[in-house]
């Protein structure tokens, strides 16, 4: 386990470089860029008497004339180029740019105040937070339903779960986080839970008990409505696994020796059957944390990571889009690791290390 786990950490950085790679050349190629953003809001303050401009990312550098034709200055061009680091040739950039992250440099924003990692840390509690306790309570629900699901397949109680999994399956999270705000949060009727933020406002002068209690009551509502929303594959996953696993010889085996139902259950199926269970943990967490968030953050004023990459995107602030991506990569990377490791944990006749490559 541990030459594996070894071999793993040594290919982090070329993945990481390739994947940066890859979205740099994309981003670089995308219309629009950071000096367009500023010439943008020239000519909203001079009242629009500068002429739309647009152009790629990759060339602003190379735009000069055009926009100096248009009534821009040339040398406001090249001040802006000098700034944002554009003057130089774009494998320059890059390089200078994975030497910084591999020291965690992440470099300023282009329009917000501070630093990038600065910016980093302080919205990445949030979206942990979201992921985690999602991703926790999702499990706590979903294993032992699924499991009672299996052990009663067709029965009653399968039957109506089955339907409340399929409601919550095809109705999208942001839909249940405005159910819970218009229910609890004072849309229209009770008003049991915050509205808006991580924490109250003046939640520093709080004694610790309780400030984890309200802690645990601003996230409880984008918890739940995140939870309703992505129970359901792995709920159903961990029926089918342990359908599967029940139909198997070795369970009719362990019975005819006399091994009670529950020693049988979880003495021997419950190992095998979590291996497909734990393999989705990965993309349950990343998904949750990094895609299924964003609107979650939203909808309950959340300044979370998902928040954070999307309006850096709107605005074509580089240093952000690429600093929140090498963290979405690396906690990406290091959870697949985890998972590999939590396999051969579960079960020990597993072994990544005689794989042929």
């Amino acid at each position: 386990m541990l030459a594996y786990a070894i071999r793993r950490i040594l290919l982090f950085v070329p993945t990481l470089f390739g994947i940066m790679l890859l979205n740099f050349i994309i981003v670089q190629a995308a219309p629009g860029g950071p000096i367009d953003q500023v010439i943008a809001q020239i000519r909203n303050a001079q009242g629009g008497s500068l002429a739309r401009v647009s152009g790629g990312g990759a060339s602003e550098a190379g735009q000069g004339e055009s926009r100096s034709a248009r009534g821009i200055d040339p040398e406001l061009i090249k001040e802006l180029d000098h700034q944002f680091g554009l003057d130089k040739p774009p494998l320059e950039r890059f390089g200078l740019m994975m030497g910084n992250y591999l020291r965690f440099d992440f470099g300023n924003s282009f329009f917000r105040n501070g630093d990038v990692i600065h910016l980093i840390l302080q919205r990445l509690p949030v979206s942990i937070s979201l992921g985690l306790w999602t991703t926790l309570l999702a499990y706590l629900i979903s294993i032992p339903l699924g499991i009672r699901k299996a052990v009663r397949d067709g029965s009653r109680f399968d039957a109506w779960t089955s339907g409340v999994i399929i409601v919550g399956y095809s109705i999208p999270s942001f839909l249940f986080a405005i159910l819970l705000i218009v229910l609890f949060a004072g849309g229209s009727y009770l008003q049991w839970f915050p509205l808006r933020g991580l924490v109250s406002d003046d939640w520093a002068n709080f004694a610790w008990p309780h400030r984890i209690l309200d802690y645990f009551w601003h996230i409880a509502l984008p918890v739940l409505a995140l939870t309703i929303g992505g129970f359901a594959n792995l709920t159903m996953l961990t029926k089918n696994s342990f359908l599967e696993e029940v139909n198997k010889q070795y369970v009719v085996t362990a019975r005819a020796k006399g091994l009670t139902e529950r020693r049988v259950l979880y003495g021997h199926v419950f190992r095998n059957a979590m291996l497909l269970v734990i393999a989705g943990f990965p993309a349950a967490f990343i998904g949750i944390l990094f895609t299924g968030a964003l609107l979650i953050e939203v909808i309950f004023s959340l300044d979370g990571m998902g928040l954070l990459g999307f309006e850096a995107a709107l605005n074509r602030d580089y240093p952000v889009i690429f600093g929140t991506l090498y963290v979405y990569t690396l906690v990406g990377i290091v959870t697949n690791l985890v998972r590999d490791l939590s396999y051969m944990l579960v079960d020990p006749r597993i072994d990544f290390t005689s794989r042929r490559t």
